[in-house]
């Protein structure tokens, strides 16, 4: 498993785990990063990173980033 971060932009993932407390569990389940759903990072710009989940593209920070596991 590695942080979101880290994944290679244009390919697909799968979420295998999302940390934090449960308030940040909670925000980013309700934005769609659920164990077993696919994400796709599209690019980082300046440590954020742009994802595509749930048919959606979505800017995260890197902090919250971290802390989705693929």
């Amino acid at each position: 498993m590695m942080p979101l971060t880290m994944a290679e932009a244009g390919r697909k993932n799968i979420i295998r785990r999302v940390g934090g407390n449960a308030e940040i569990r909670k925000h980013l389940e309700g934005l769609g990063f659920v164990p077993g759903s696919e994400v796709t990072v599209v690019s980082t710009i300046g440590g954020n990173v742009i994802v595509s989940v749930k048919e959606s593209r979505i800017a995260i920070s890197k902090e919250m980033a971290n802390k989705i596991l693929v």
